[in-house]
């Protein structure tokens, strides 16, 4: 399976390369050349099969004879050593959790599968030490910590808006020491993922450093996202109900992920992309135009994006056709509805649901107002990663899962930066 950049000026490469690049030397995320869809046979009889079983039918034409059926599996099995139940909420609308992993987020399959597929392609290539370069909103920079810690041949920098990543969310990122190093940016989201891109378009840079990324750019963390829509529609007992999705999004790599698991067969009939006021697709959608802006700060920090990378993805799964708003659907919602959301989940089922989960049921709200069927928010961190946020809403003290407990108290470590010079010479100079 070969992958060409969605600029389309840069050569085709080979899966092991799409992951090691990251980005395209054109700037473009990679793409597969093809996508083949699950035979029919495969989803009739889903819920005989083990979650490796299922993934590994789902992810092995995009990573083709690279990674052998053995060590594939093995990758598989240890990325999802975890569960992923959906838990009903109201009649028709459940939740599928996600944050069962080791740092309780979603993007822990995406890290722990990406970090497995390196320590694979470095097993006999030590001398080629990659750097690992990445920037975080809130919950990637805590589960690639937690994915690539100790990978040899591979050094991790996280970059992190300086007061705009919750406590919990700082302590896995900060904490961990070995591999993984992590800068403190003063700013936004924003201005980590451009220091990030411009890094590696930088020849002085790349000359010296083999960088990647590990961002949902990278598509050893992106396609594996696509494992939990498969595992969600095995647990459900009425199949030929219409199923929608609901997917609190901000860089767009997870729903993303959905709509490509749409794409190999999954019978889903709805995406909802549910959005904070950091509004860029719903107002795409809504105008036809796409506006990239400052992004704002909310109570549902890991979305806060202005301006979602994976959504040309998206864009091109669909060639730009009407078959786009079709099947995607956006809603935004401001900081005042998300706490009302959590306090009406709490009080309907006594579910505590985090900001962005809580988003991503006001979005499925809505559209099943007009729309008979089975509906699917995720769920993509434990309510304890935004302890600021819950307790106060709902008036209740949450307490630390282990995971939490095992780094929570521990020192943070961070080197304060704020231009993309302080990065450079960091990246030059200091590792």
């Amino acid at each position: 399976m070969n992958f060409y950049s969605l600029n389309k000026n840069a050569p085709d490469v080979s899966f092991k390369e799409a992951v090691v690049k990251g980005l395209a030397p054109d700037k473009g995320l990679y793409f597969p050349e093809s996508i083949t869809p699950l035979e029919k046979d495969f989803f009739d009889h889903i819920e005989y099969f083990s979650k490796t079983e299922i993934a590994y039918e789902v992810i092995k034409q995009f990573v083709a004879d690279e990674i052998p059926e053995t060590e594939l599996k093995q990758i598989i099995e240890e990325t999802l050593s975890f569960d992923f139940p959906v838990v009903p909420i109201t009649k028709n609308i459940s939740t599928l959790e996600l944050f069962h992993g080791p740092t309780m987020a979603f993007k822990d399959v995406g890290a722990r599968f990406m970090a497995r597929c390196f320590g694979y392609f470095n097993k006999d290539e030590n001398s080629k030490k990659v750097t690992v370069l990445v920037a975080t909103s809130g919950d990637t920079g805590g589960a690639v910590a937690s994915g690539f810690l100790g990978v040899e041949g591979v050094d991790v920098v996280i970059l992190y808006p300086s007061g705009k990543v919750s406590d919990v969310q700082e302590k896995q990122l900060t904490t961990l020491g070995q591999n993984i190093k992590a800068l403190e940016v003063n700013g936004t989201f924003d201005d980590c993922q451009a220091m990030v891109k411009t890094a590696f378009l930088d020849e002085e840079i790349t000359s010296q450093r083999n960088l990647t990324s590990a961002n949902s750019i990278n598509v050893a963390r992106w396609l594996p996202q696509m494992f939990y829509f498969f595992l969600a529609y095995k647990q459900l007992k009425d199949k030929k109900k219409d199923l929608v999705f609901s997917v609190p999004s901000g860089n767009f790599g997870n729903i993303c992920a959905g709509v490509m698991a749409q794409q190999l067969g999954l019978p889903i009939k709805q995406f909802i992309a549910s959005t904070n006021i950091n509004d860029i697709v719903p107002n795409y959608l809504e105008t036809g135009v796409y506006t990239p802006k400052p992004s704002k700060q909310t109570i549902s920090n890991a979305m806060d994006v202005g301006d979602p990378s994976n959504f040309i993805r998206i864009q091109e799964i669909y060639k730009n056709d009407d078959k786009l708003k079709e099947n995607l659907t956006s809603y935004s919602f401001d900081d005042k509805e998300t706490k009302e959301a959590m306090k009406e989940i709490k009080a309907e089922s006594g579910y505590i649901a985090d900001p962005h989960g809580a988003v991503g049921y006001l979005g499925l709200k809505k559209y099943l107002k007009n729309h008979n069927a089975q509906g699917i928010f995720l769920e993509t961190a434990h309510p304890v990663k935004f302890l600021d946020v819950v307790e106060p809403v709902l008036g209740e003290t949450i307490e630390y899962p282990q995971q939490i407990l095992e780094v929570i108290n521990n020192k943070k470590i961070a080197l304060e930066i704020t231009t993309y010079n302080d990065l450079k010479q960091y990246l030059l100079n200091s590792l």
